[in-house]
């Protein structure tokens, strides 16, 4: 009888104490569930293993990585349900332990054991990162860039596009292409830089030489951009030289804690800072602050989360710690004004640009899908489903409000107490 899916679907509302909002497609090819909700796939019994050894995000996502769990139509309508069940619980969810005191969730786990099958834990996808430190040694940091940042320049190709820069764009509107939208943050990151030629850039975490490339082209700065991934460093000089601005960028494979060559007239940190971890970000702070002239500016371009009542029970999230940015640390935006300043820095303007990376992350989803053949030859299946899912769970919690991205603009006044900023703000749009 084919009926794994209706078994399925009552263990897991016993469990969860409330009707499943999505319908399933069984390993059995039997399906349960309210019609024309979105589809969850469970393609063998394999996937309950690893729900029932790492129950909740974890598991999940290695269901989904390894290929066990899949969605029949619209990932996004899935994962806005899924979400409600698993990513927007908070701080206020009850452990797993609290959860099985209850006779009911204990009975239907034993259900859920006996569709499972064998009892051995499934072997986590070799996509997985192990043996994270947190720490933020060069070394460590170095070998976490590596992993999200070396997959491959033709993968990231697909998924950014012609203008290859991989943070939020700037949107005029959402009909507007995603090249367009690319080149008016760069745009708006140089005037709030206040861009000038002669200027020295320093561009921390600087990806594949876009944000250097538009400075030195469009505003005859000499530029320094850093970065930690060799592939990235590859692909950054080949554009600088087929612009022909090699006597203006140069891009250099170097931590930034091992810059030396200050002062500089402005620092552009666009989508690094969530690498450098909390235990870390005042030392960030304060190297930039030190490679700074006097009047010099900074704009932290940074994706931030919501703060918790209680800060010390936040935990990183286990689907991207282990499989999308090992070690990564977003912090609240008020946490991140406040290191700035106790490094010295005047913070004059803090810019939410949330619903722009919504935009943003759809449009990569779209680009990733459109050529997902070549995006799995060029890595490996579960190395593209990492991306898909991870880009399409975030553009939900941006449009959710679950995390957010700021530009901070801050500068290194001047001992007179000038900074060196126009009387009236947001000048530069």
């Amino acid at each position: 009888m084919q009926d794994a899916a209706l078994r399925l679907k009552a263990l897991t509302e016993q469990l969860l104490g409330a009707p499943l909002p999505v319908r399933i497609r069984a390993w059995d090819g039997s399906e349960s569930g309210p019609p024309g909700s979105p589809v969850l796939v469970v393609r063998n019994r394999r996937a309950l293993r690893r729900l029932l050894w790492k129950p909740g995000e974890l598991g999940l996502a290695r269901a989904w990585v390894a290929g066990d769990l899949t969605v029949d139509g619209d990932l996004y309508a899935v994962l806005e349900v899924v979400a409600g069940l698993v990513w927007e619980r908070g701080e206020d969810t009850r452990s797993l332990g609290e959860a099985l005191r209850d006779p009911g969730v204990r009975a239907a786990v034993r259900g859920l054991v006996r569709m499972a099958g064998s009892p051995l834990p499934p072997a986590p996808p070799r996509e997985e990162v192990r043996g994270r430190s947190h720490l933020h040694t060069k070394r460590s940091d170095r070998r976490a860039i590596s992993h999200h940042y070396d997959v491959g320049n033709d993968f990231y190709e697909i998924v950014l596009g012609p203008s290859m820069v991989y943070s939020c764009a700037y949107w005029e509107s959402p009909d507007g292409t995603l090249e367009d939208a690319q080149r008016d943050k760069l745009g708006l990151i140089a005037r709030k830089l206040d861009l000038k030629p002669g200027m020295r850039l320093l561009d921390v975490g600087c990806g594949w030489g876009s944000m250097a490339v538009h400075a030195a082209r469009e505003h005859g700065v000499s530029v320094v951009g850093v970065t930690l991934s060799q592939e990235q460093a590859a692909y950054a000089r080949k554009r600088v030289a087929e612009e022909g601005l090699t006597d203006r960028v140069e891009i250099r494979v170097q931590d930034y804690r091992d810059v030396t060559d200050g002062p500089y007239d402005a620092i552009s940190s666009v989508g690094m800072a969530e690498h450098v971890g909390s235990e870390r970000y005042l030392e960030y702070a304060r190297v930039l602050f030190g490679l700074l002239g006097p009047g010099g500016r900074l704009l932290n371009h940074q994706i931030a989360r919501r703060p918790w009542r209680d800060e010390s029970g936040y935990e990183l999230d286990a689907f991207m710690d282990r499989y999308v940015f090992p070690d990564g640390e977003l912090e609240p935006v008020g946490g991140t004004v406040s290191q700035l300043e106790n490094a010295g820095f005047e913070v004059r303007d803090v810019e939410s640009i949330r619903e722009h990376y919504g935009l943003t992350l759809r449009r990569w989803v779209a680009n990733l899908e459109a050529d997902w053949p070549t995006a799995v030859r060029l890595t490996s299946p579960g190395r593209a489903r990492v991306w898909r899912l991870y880009m399409a769970a975030s553009a939900l919690a941006f449009e959710r409000n679950r995390i957010g991205v700021n530009q901070v603009l801050a500068v290194k006044t001047r001992d007179t107490g000038t900074s060196g900023m126009p009387l009236r703000a947001r000048s530069w749009r």
